[in-house]
């Protein structure tokens, strides 16, 4: 009998149930709707605020579109598999986005289709990246609109539905979809849905903490309830056109600083440390020291900078903006007091190092995140102290827990695709005209849903400028972000494997 390979049998793995998909993402364009009416509510309760009717059009489209798959498609006992909650976590994500830009759409002014969409994906994603030029003059209700995306986007669309309708096992895997193995590994052995609930209940009480403190600054309540949103968030839209440096106030400064810091860290452990009882858990954390420590490291040599270019003459305002601008973009928000495009060149490269590596796993900052990077600086010491003393057996432990060689090699295999993305987006931002500053950090920006960069996209400019391809690619790059890039990639995948 002669040798060969022996055919391995072929098996057609089982289609995704999309009667199940569309009934999830028709929740969520359910939630997107209910967040227009109170928009819409607030316009009413605003003398002269003609965004009621765009508001009004748009949650009703939204909602008839969300309630048809409810209606029609019934939902019976079903177990969702791993991809189908994948495919619900990018679908919902889409939707809101596409729906989201229909309240812009309709009011007209400076939003075109594009650049209505690129709003709309912009707060979502809590990019924060903007293309309106006259932000004071928008009415109340669009206002309140734009920074309740940001909200959503924040905790996560499908996080903050599955806490209200879906069942235990299901909220389970939706979680797990949504959110990173990275970010719940410091509770490893609890499941999904125990640490997505811990995150929504840290993000509601940060945020009315923020609300409160920002009040006592003197801050009327809609700024107050709006930068409160926006900084817990890191989303960084803003109700003024000139962000935060419109107050001119020190105090609320502060607030935000200290608001957008801890938005930064894993919400799972803030919920232990603060809503527990139990503070001593947040300095046990190597994560969190590391991002601190590098936070006030960045502080102090952009704060010197500043100081010895002889730009400031106050230290005490040269504290005061570096402080405020490394935690803005260290943390993605992308608040502003200052025109960081005029700063030193150091400066300027400390800032951009912190908008690539940006804030803890677990939290609503986007970027590398800190915890990837811990890994990636462990393997590879590990790899240098393995090739000196081959028989030495090394393990990489974070916050006293083992970490296996696969999660290393995930925390390469991430930077390495977002550092690949930067690039591509970035030489097509160049060959479409832009100069290479503006380019490069407006690739970093988008991907990394910081919002501003340098050059032509500074902290006290924006997008609008941009041609319309790339306000698109920009778009992309702010989705793939926001979703840590693989769940993009999964989905491509089991429509391939379905087909």
């Amino acid at each position: 009998m002669a040798c060969g390979k022996i055919p391995l049998p072929m098996f057609k793995p089982k289609a995704m149930n999309w009667r199940v998909i569309s009934w999830y993402i028709g929740v969520a364009l359910l939630l997107s709707s209910t967040l227009m009416v109170v928009s819409c509510i607030i316009a009413l309760c605003t003398p002269g605020d003609d965004s009621v009717f765009p508001l009004l059009y748009a949650s009703f489209i939204t909602g008839l579109v969300g309630v048809f798959p409810l209606i029609f498609v019934r939902k019976r006992r079903y177990k969702l598999r791993f991809k189908e909650g994948n495919c619900i976590v990018v679908g919902a994500w889409l939707a809101a986005c596409i729906f989201g830009m229909l309240p812009f759409l309709f009011y007209g002014g400076e939003f075109s289709p594009v650049n209505a969409l690129f709003e709309s994906v912009s707060g979502f994603t809590t990019t924060g990246a903007s293309i309106l030029n006259d932000i004071d003059t928008l009415p109340r209700g669009l206002q309140f609109w734009r920074i309740s995306t940001a909200w959503v986007g924040g905790v996560g669309i499908v996080t903050l539905f599955s806490m209200i309708i879906a069942g235990g096992r299901d909220r389970s895997t939706l979680s797990r979809a949504e959110i990173s193995s990275v970010a719940r590994e410091p509770f490893a052995g609890e499941p999904s849905e125990s640490f997505a609930s811990r995150m929504l209940i840290t993000y509601i009480a940060l945020t009315a903490a923020s609300f409160c403190a920002l009040k006592l600054t003197g801050m009327g309540w809609f700024d107050a309830v709006t930068n409160a949103m926006s900084a817990c968030s890191t989303c960084g839209f803003c109700i003024r056109g000139e962000s935060i440096a419109a107050y001119a106030n020190p105090a609320a400064e502060i607030v935000l600083t200290f608001a957008m810091i801890a938005a930064g860290i894993n919400f799972g452990i803030l919920f232990i440390a603060f809503i527990k009882g139990r503070p001593h858990n947040l300095w046990k954390s190597e994560t969190i020291k590391v991002f601190l420590s590098l936070v006030l490291l960045a502080i102090i040599i952009v704060t010197l900078d500043l100081m010895f270019s002889g730009q400031y003459v106050s230290f005490a305002d040269a504290l005061r903006d570096a402080s405020f601008q490394v935690a803005s973009i260290s943390t993605t928000t992308g608040f502003a007091t200052r025109d960081t495009t005029m700063w030193p060149q150091l400066s300027m490269v400390i800032l951009i190092l912190c908008s690539l590596i940006c804030g803890c796993s677990g939290s609503t900052s986007g970027g590398i995140k800190i915890d990837r990077v811990i890994l990636a600086v462990k393997g590879i010491h590990r790899k240098v102290e393995q090739a000196i003393s081959p028989n030495i057996v090394q393990v990489i432990r974070i916050d006293g827990r083992m970490r296996a060689d696969s999660q290393v090699s995930d925390a390469f295999g991430y930077i390495f695709c977002y550092l690949l993305i930067v690039v591509i987006f970035a030489a097509i931002n160049i060959a479409a005209g832009l100069d290479f500053t503006t380019g490069v950090t407006a690739s970093v920006a988008c991907v990394g849903n910081v919002g501003p960069g340098f050059g032509d996209v500074g902290s006290m400019s924006n997008y609008a400028s941009f041609p319309s391809i790339l306000k698109v690619t920009g778009m992309v790059e702010m989705f793939i972000g926001r979703l840590e890039i693989f769940p993009v990639f999964y989905l491509i995948r089991s429509i391939r494997l379905s087909t």
